[in-house]
C-alpha cells in the first residue's frame, strides 16, 4: 500500500480531511481501490449540517454500495461538481481532484494522522 500523505487527518472508515476552512474532505486511496470503478456518488447538499461519524451520503462502484462518513461536524460548503459528474475521478485522484465536499468544520471526530491510518490499512 502506498503510504497516504502525511499532510492530511484519516478517519478509519477511510476518509480524509484536508485541514483549513473550509476543510476538505475525500475517501482515500485504499477506499477506492476496494472499491472498484466508482460509477455514482450521493453526497451531502451544501447547507446541510454533517455530525461526526454519521452517514452523509453513499458511494456506488460496479462492485458494490458504500456508505460516507462525515469525519467532522459543521454545514457543508461546497460540494465537488466534477466528482458529481464524472465519478471517476475519485479513483483517479482521490487526494486531489477527486475531493468530495468541503466543511466549516465546528468539531472534528476521531481522526488518525497517516502513521496510525497507515497501521490500519
Amino acid at each position: 500500500m502506498p503510504t497516504p500523505p502525511g499532510d492530511l487527518k484519516y478517519t478509519a472508515e477511510h476518509e480524509w480531511l484536508r485541514e483549513g476552512s473550509p476543510a476538505t474532505i475525500g475517501i482515500t486511496d485504499v477506499a477506492a481501490s476496494a472499491l472498484g470503478d466508482i460509477v455514482y456518488l450521493e453526497l451531502p447538499e451544501v447547507g446541510a449540517q454533517v455530525t461526526a461519524g454519521d452517514v452523509i451520503g453513499e458511494i456506488e462502484s460496479t462492485k458494490s454500495v458504500s456508505e460516507l462518513f462525515s469525519p467532522v461536524s459543521g454545514t457543508v460548503m461546497e460540494v465537488n461538481a466534477a466528482v458529481a459528474a464524472d465519478p471517476a475521478l475519485v479513483n483517479s485522484d482521490p487526494y486531489g481532484d477527486g475531493w468530495l465536499f468541503r466543511v466549516e468544520v465546528t468539531s472534528a471526530g476521531d481522526l488518525l494522522d497517516a502513521d496510525a491510518y497507515a497501521a490500519l490499512s
